[in-house]
């Protein structure tokens, strides 16, 4: 232990829920993803998610060290079963060049808000750039979320969307026909949704982790974005479609190969989704062609630190701007070793 301290310069920042929610700015989140991801990915800078498990207890961490910005930093996801399920989230940041403590930032909807971010940078890579016929499938936070993300990097044609509650898809058609200036309908069944769309969003996890749609519902140059795979257990896509896909774009390539229960399952019957699979700093530097006409393209996100940490600073700096959050009282002690 050094006993050698400096003084902060500034006071760390505490942003709350509440905070975010008024600062959530897609633009950008979405030019803090695509800076993060232009540089070579690199295991080392962000290592993925490290598990602590009591059985009670649990703890997912997710450092990041991102080539892009100034700040570096962590997401914790904490979980206790002590009384069902309560869940928080903590993204702490630090300054590169001092290590010290600049801000702790409420991650609740940090998660949401950079998850849409990276699908948008993601369909902006792959998808055709002409007027898209679009099929939501969910009507909840993700797809709210990434429906006006999507909008951002692709022209809208047309949008149907289907979730199963009635009044929950016809709100959503209505919000976003005025919102996206559009046509968005409501359809009655997740096929209606699907069939003849040129970009298909994959936005509802099913009750039994089947998948949410089925191969033949897509056509044969379609774009599609999967977000709600993220563990082994779960399952999103069939096995049908991955096997008739040209390129996956994965935002962190282990993770979606050996994590997601679609690609697991897609292995398990003997797809090479090692060769069908690039990275999204692979796509975004060019080193792959990529055909945004032709074959069945798929975004796979399992989410990953460097997201959280970029989107958090783009959030401090709109707070600093703007005046909004909690200077700390105190912070923590950064020594000289």
């Amino acid at each position: 232990m050094s006993t050698e301290s400096a003084p902060s310069a500034r006071s760390p920042l505490f942003l709350t829920d509440a905070d975010v929610e008024g600062l959530a700015d897609l633009p950008s989140a979405i030019r803090a993803i695509r800076a993060a991801y232009a540089a070579p990915a690199d295991a080392q800078r962000n290592p993925g998610r490290i598990f602590a498990d009591s059985g009670r207890e649990w703890m997912r961490v997710m450092p990041a060290v991102p080539a892009s910005g100034r700040l570096f930093g962590t997401k914790s996801i904490n979980g206790s079963f002590a009384d069902g399920l309560r869940v928080s989230y903590l993204i702490s940041l630090f300054d590169k060049e001092t290590a010290e403590l600049v801000a702790l930032v409420d991650g609740n909807r940090v998660t949401g808000l950079r998850t849409a971010a990276t699908s948008a940078v993601g369909t902006g890579a792959i998808a055709p750039a002409r007027p898209l016929t679009v099929g939501v499938v969910g009507s909840g936070f993700e797809a709210r979320s990434h429906i006006a993300a999507l909008s951002l990097v692709a022209r809208f044609a047309s949008v149907r969307v289907f979730s199963p509650t009635q009044a929950k898809r016809e709100a959503f058609a209505e919000r976003f026909t005025a919102e996206l200036g559009v046509t968005v309908t409501a359809v009655d069944t997740a096929s209606a949704a699907v069939q003849d769309a040129d970009l298909v969003l994959c936005a509802a996890r099913s009750r039994d982790e089947t998948p949410t749609i089925q191969s033949d519902w897509v056509m044969a140059d379609a774009t599609v974005v999967s977000i709600g795979s993220t563990t082994p257990g779960q399952r999103e896509l069939p096995v049908e479609l991955v096997a008739r896909a040209a390129l996956v774009v994965a935002d962190g390539v282990d993770e979606v190969v050996r994590g997601s229960g679609d690609m697991l399952a897609a292995r398990a019957s003997g797809i090479d989704v090692d060769a069908l699979t690039i990275s999204l700093n692979t796509a975004l530097a060019g080193e792959r062609a990529i055909d945004r006409d032709r074959g069945i393209r798929i975004y796979k996100s399992t989410g990953a630190g460097i997201q959280d940490i970029v989107v958090a600073e783009s959030l401090v700096d709109l707070a600093r701007a703007r005046g909004i959050g909690t200077e700390l009282p105190v912070g923590i002690v950064t020594t000289r070793k």
